[in-house]
C-alpha cells in the first residue's frame, strides 16, 4: 500500500474522533454545571442527557452557568431551589425542559 493510502484512514479516524468530542461536550458541560449548582451527580447526569437534545447551545450554556451562582453554604440543592434559579433566567423553554427533566429523573 502506498504511503498516501495509509494517511487517509488515519485522517478519517482523527476527524471522527473530533466529531465525537464535539457532540459530547455540551452534555458534559451541562452535567458539570448542574453538579456545581448543587444537584446530585446522578440527577445531573439524567437531566443533562434529556436536556441536551431539547435546548439550543446558548440555552445549555446559560443553564450550565447556574453553577457559578451556587450558594457555598448549601451543600445539596433541592429541585425546588434549582427550579427557582432556572426561573430567574426568564426563558420559558429552559424552565419547561428543566421542569419536565427534573420530574422524569426524580421518578427513575
Amino acid at each position: 500500500m502506498a504511503r498516501g493510502m495509509k494517511i487517509i484512514p488515519a485522517l478519517y479516524l482523527i476527524a471522527f474522533s473530533f466529531t465525537l468530542i464535539a457532540c459530547a461536550t455540551p452534555e458534559t458541560r451541562l452535567r458539570s454545571g448542574l453538579i456545581d449548582a448543587g444537584l446530585s451527580p446522578a440527577m445531573s447526569a439524567c437531566m443533562a442527557e434529556r436536556m441536551v437534545d431539547r435546548l439550543s447551545l446558548l440555552q445549555l450554556r446559560r443553564l450550565a452557568s447556574l453553577g457559578s451562582l451556587k450558594d457555598r453554604r448549601i451543600t445539596d440543592l433541592t429541585l425546588d431551589q434549582f427550579l427557582q434559579k432556572v426561573r430567574a433566567l426568564k426563558d420559558p423553554e429552559i424552565l419547561a425542559v428543566s421542569t419536565s427533566s427534573a420530574a422524569v429523573c426524580a421518578l427513575r
